[in-house]
């Protein structure tokens, strides 16, 4: 496997600092505790040193050293061995959820930007959680009501915290694949009563043109070996199985109904054939 040119350590003044406010209105304060050393590896993991000692920290870095660093960072972080995925930008990320290791992934000559988004050691033999996640704008950035999208990405990053081991590769591959422009005239064919698939389908187009190669291609480059897959989809476990990934399981992926979404979520029941579980009503106000 191709690395980067250097392998990145990251020195990071992390004093005590203005907390910020997290979702639940309490504030999270950076340097509790002080990381004083941040060495991202060549490989799959990220470790960090931590120092108890609050008034620990470590001096600003030089322009000279932030150039160099920068002079790094310009070449791709990790390229597979058969030259097919690059891994362009590596970073940890600070969340509402916790923690993540990120990296933007590009597959086969592509330009989509992929997203890796992990916790843990990812090379573990047991199987790794992971949910395979396609973009959808109108959920996660505008909170749509047509569907559960934002539901399921909080759910995956919270689950894969929660269990301290996990990643969710975020695909850009909007409207089932169909991309947004054309995702935005399903739904104005929705709002006049065709289903999902009707839709799509009078507009000539496909009822889910995803595919997961750009997916199997990073989990066999960071050397996982076997999934649990996060999702209500039997396809993705079969379009990855296809593809030489060891699915080990599925865990459904659990979100709150509401009224406008009721029936999208039954037409991937009924007609795409997704295990969608029984849930409670969603909470008023979201």
């Amino acid at each position: 496997m191709t690395t980067h040119p250097l392998e990145t350590v990251t020195r990071l003044n992390l004093r005590r600092r203005p907390g910020i406010p997290c979702r639940e209105g309490r504030f999270r304060a950076f340097g509790e505790p002080t990381v004083a050393v941040l060495k991202l590896q060549t490989r799959s993991t990220v470790s960090a040193r931590t120092v108890s000692d609050r008034s620990a920290s470590l001096d600003e870095p030089s322009r000279e050293e932030l150039e160099a660093a920068a002079t790094r960072l310009a070449a791709p972080a990790e390229v597979s061995a058969d030259g097919r995925l690059v891994v362009e930008a590596r970073t940890l990320l600070p969340t509402d959820h916790g923690t993540f290791d990120v990296r933007l992934f590009r597959f086969d000559g592509d330009p989509a930007e992929h997203l890796a988004i992990s916790v843990g050691d990812l090379t573990l033999a047991d199987p790794l959680p992971v949910r395979i996640h396609s973009e959808c704008f109108t959920g996660e950035v505008l909170h749509s009501r047509r569907c559960e999208c934002d539901q399921q990405l909080d759910f995956a990053l919270r689950r894969i915290q929660a269990l301290g081991r996990g990643m969710v590769v975020y695909l850009r591959q909007e409207g089932r694949g169909i991309g947004l422009a054309n995702k935005l005239k399903a739904y104005a064919l929705q709002a006049m009563g065709a289903d999902t698939v009707d839709a799509n389908r009078l507009l000539g187009l496909p009822d889910d043109s995803r595919t997961y190669d750009a997916a199997a291609a990073l989990l066999r480059h960071l050397g996982v070996a076997a999934v649990h897959l996060m999702t209500n989809n039997p396809a993705k476990v079969d379009g990855l199985s296809a593809l030489g990934v060891a699915v080990t399981g599925r865990t459904p992926v659990l979100v709150a109904d509401n009224p406008i979404a009721r029936r999208y979520l039954e037409t991937k029941r009924d007609r795409m054939s997704h295990q969608v579980p029984e849930l409670p009503r969603r909470r008023a106000g979201r």
